[in-house]
C-alpha cells in the first residue's frame, strides 16, 4: 500500500472556464489541484497536469470535484452522456470492505452473493435496483447503524452513487425492497460470511503478536484468550418466543425473547475467534456449557496449545475441562466456593498446590493446579476471595502471581468486548430488529461480522500508528484496544457513505483514502489501565429519573495478595 501523500497523476479535475482538463489528486482534505511542485498547502505533496495544459494561476477559478464512479460512457442521440452500469456493482463498504479483503482475500461478498439462491418474491436474473451483493452489504451496514431505519442504510450503502446520471434511471431502493431482498437471501450467505470472517481474524492474530499480557516465562509464553455468554434480545413476536425463548423465568413469560451467545475471543485485543449461539429459554433452551461443548467440536483451529483461555464460574466440570484439554489447549478457569479440591502432597513455592477434578461418576481423577488469593480495592470493605485452577502445572514457567493478573483479563476480552459490540445494537435492551428467526439468524450473523469488520479497522490503525510522545504509554506501541471501537464503527460508515472505496475507482485513489481513515483512526485513542471499579449491579441508564443508579465508582490500583501457608 502506498504511504500518505503520494500523488496520483491519473485523477483529474476540470477548470470553470474556457480550457483543458487539469489533473489533480486526492488528499484527505479534499481534492487538490496545483501546478507541478511542492503544494503550499500540504508540504511535500505534489500533483501533475494533463501535458500542454497551461500552468494554473492564481485567483483563476476552478471547479473542485468528487469522484464517484468510473463507468463507461453512454452518448445519447441528444448528446447526453450518462454512464453505463449499475450503481449495485460500485457500492462498496468503504473501510470495512478493504479490511476485509485485506484478511479473507479479494471480493468475498460478491461471490458469496454469486453462489447464493434467492428464495421468496426474488426470481429470475433480471437486473432490479438490488442485487444479492447489495442487500448483504445493507444488511452487515445496518448491524452497524443502530439509530438508522432501513432507508438510512440504503443511502449510507449507495451514498452519491445515486446522483450520477445512470443510463437506466436509479433510485436508491424503498425500505420494502431491502425487506424482500433479506427475506430472499436467507441466513447463509451471511454465515457463510461470518466463518470466513472469523477464520481470517484467527490467521491475523497468528501473523502478529498482539500479546498486551504475559502469560509464561523463559520460553513457554501463551496468547490469552476469554470465553463467555451473554444474551441478545430479539423482537417479541410469536416466532421469535417459539424458536428463541426468554430467560429469568419458569413459564416462559420474560418481557422479549433472547439469543444466547457464547463468544471466544482474544483477550488483547477484543477480536471474536469463534462464536456459538442457540435458543436462551423454552424447550430448545442451550446453556453457556452445552454452547461450549458446540464450540469445542466446531472451532477445533482455536483451541491450541499456544493458547490459555479464560472462564468464569460458570464453566468448571471435570468431563468439560478435560475434552478441552484433549484439544491441546490450556484452561485457566474460576471456581465456586462450593467446590471441593483436596490438597496432593504440600504447597509450590509460589503459594498454590495441586489438586484434582473427579469425573465419570467419580470414576477418574483430573489433577488440577489451584491459585487462590485475595483482590483488595481501597474504599472496598471486604476483599473478595478468588480461587483458580489449571492445568499448566510448572510454577516456575506459570507463577501464581502471573496468573492471577491474566485471569483479570477475563473483563477486558470478554466483558468490554461484548459491551462495545451491543453498543451497535439499538432498542428496548439492546435489540435485534428482525421478526422471524431466519432474519434474526442473518443479522445476528451481519452483527459479527460488521462488529469484528470495526476491529479489524482499528488492528490496522493501531499497527500503523505513532507511539505517544509523552505520558506513561510515551514511546511504547500501541495496542488494538487503545483504539475506539466507537471511533472504528464511525470512521467504516463514513468512509461508505463518502464512497471512498466504490468498485470503479483506481486503486491508487482507494488505496490513499484508506491510509488518510488509518491515520485518522489512530489518533482516536482512549485511556486504558484506569484502574477503575464497580460493584456489578445495572449501569444501563434507568427508565425514571428518580431510581438513579448509585453505583459508586472506585479509582485505586487492585492489590493482589496470593495466598500461602501460614509461617511455622
Amino acid at each position: 500500500m502506498p504511504r500518505c501523500g503520494t500523488p496520483f497523476p491519473q485523477v483529474t479535475a476540470l477548470t470553470a472556464g474556457p480550457g483543458r482538463p487539469r489533473a489533480g489528486w486526492w488528499s484527505r482534505s479534499g481534492w487538490r489541484i496545483c501546478p507541478a511542485g511542492p503544494a503550499a498547502a500540504e508540504a511535500g505533496r505534489t500533483a501533475l497536469v494533463v501535458a500542454g495544459t497551461p500552468q494554473i494561476r492564481a485567483g483563476e477559478q476552478l471547479v473542485f470535484l468528487k469522484v464517484i464512479a468510473a463507468a463507461p460512457a453512454v452518448v445519447r442521440r441528444d448528446g447526453k452522456v450518462q454512464a453505463g452500469g449499475h450503481p449495485a456493482d460500485h457500492a462498496r463498504l468503504g473501510a470495512l470492505e478493504q479490511q476485509l479483503d485485506e484478511l479473507a482475500g479479494p471480493g468475498v461478498i460478491d461471490e458469496i452473493a454469486a453462489q447464493a439462491t434467492l428464495g421468496g418474491k426474488v426470481k429470475g436474473k433480471a437486473r432490479r435496483s438490488m442485487t444479492a451483493a447489495a442487500a448483504i452489504r445493507a444488511t452487515i451496514l445496518m448491524a452497524l447503524m443502530p439509530d438508522a431505519d432501513y432507508a438510512a442504510v440504503l443511502a449510507a450503502v449507495f451514498g452519491d452513487l445515486a446522483l450520477v446520471p445512470w443510463q437506466r434511471p436509479f433510485k436508491v431502493p424503498t425500505p420494502k425492497v431491502l425487506g424482500t431482498w433479506r427475506a430472499a437471501l436467507g441466513p447463509a450467505p451471511l454465515a457463510a460470511l461470518q466463518a470466513l470472517l472469523l477464520a481470517a481474524v484467527g490467521g491475523e492474530h497468528r501473523d502478529y503478536d498482539y500479546r498486551a499480557v504475559p502469560v509464561g516465562n523463559g520460553g513457554h509464553e501463551l496468547d490469552l484468550g476469554s470465553i463467555d455468554g451473554s444474551v441478545i434480545r430479539v423482537p417479541d413476536t410469536p416466532a421469535n418466543r417459539e424458536a428463541f425463548g426468554s430467560t429469568g423465568t419458569a413459564d416462559d413469560s420474560g418481557p422479549y425473547p433472547q439469543v444466547r451467545d457464547l463468544l471466544a475471543g482474544d483477550a488483547s485485543t477484543r477480536a471474536t475467534l469463534a462464536v456459538v449461539s442457540g435458543p436462551s429459554g423454552g424447550a430448545k433452551a442451550e446453556g453457556e456449557q452445552a454452547l461450549l461443548d458446540a464450540m469445542i467440536a466446531r472451532y477445533p483451529e482455536v483451541f491450541t496449545s499456544g493458547r490459555v483461555w479464560v472462564l468464569d464460574r460458570n464453566f468448571p466440570g471435570a468431563d468439560r475441562v478435560a475434552r478441552m484439554l484433549a484439544t491441546g489447549t490450556h484452561l485457566l478457569i474460576r471456581v465456586k466456593s462450593d467446590l471441593a479440591l483436596p490438597r496432593i502432597g504440600g504447597f509450590l513455592p509460589d503459594g498454590s498446590y495441586c489438586s484434582y477434578l473427579t469425573g465419570g461418576g467419580r470414576r477418574w481423577c483430573l489433577k488440577v493446579r489451584v491459585i487462590e488469593y485475595h483482590v483488595a480495592v481501597a474504599g472496598q470493605d471486604v476483599p473478595e476471595m478468588f480461587c483458580l485452577i489449571t492445568d499448566l502445572h510448572d510454577h516456575a514457567a506459570y507463577p501464581a502471581a502471573q496468573l492471577a493478573d491474566a485471569y483479570a483479563w477475563r473483563w477486558t476480552g470478554s466483558e468490554t468486548a461484548l459491551k462495545e459490540a451491543k453498543s451497535a445494537i439499538a432498542g428496548a435492551g439492546p435489540i435485534l430488529r428482525s421478526e422471524t428467526p431466519e432474519l434474526i439468524d442473518q443479522e445476528h450473523a451481519a452483527w459479527i461480522c460488521g462488529t469484528e469488520l470495526a476491529r479489524a479497522l482499528a488492528r490496522a490503525a493501531a499497527r500503523r500508528a505513532a507511539p505517544a510522545r509523552k505520558g506513561r504509554l510515551a514511546g511504547q506501541e500501541v495496542q488494538p484496544r487503545q483504539i475506539s471501537f466507537t471511533a472504528a464503527r464511525r470512521a467504516g460508515l463514513d468512509s461508505t457513505r463518502s464512497g471512498a472505496a466504490t468498485a470503479s475507482l483506481p486503486a491508487a485513489i482507494i488505496a490513499a483514502m484508506h491510509c488518510g481513515t488509518l491515520h485518522d483512526l489512530g489518533k482516536r485513542r482512549i485511556v486504558t489501565g484506569r484502574n477503575r471499579h464497580r460493584d456489578r449491579k445495572t449501569k444501563t441508564r434507568q427508565a425514571f429519573p428518580a431510581a438513579g443508579r448509585s453505583i459508586t465508582t472506585r479509582t485505586a490500583a487492585a492489590q493482589v495478595s496470593v495466598c500461602r501457608p501460614a509461617a511455622a
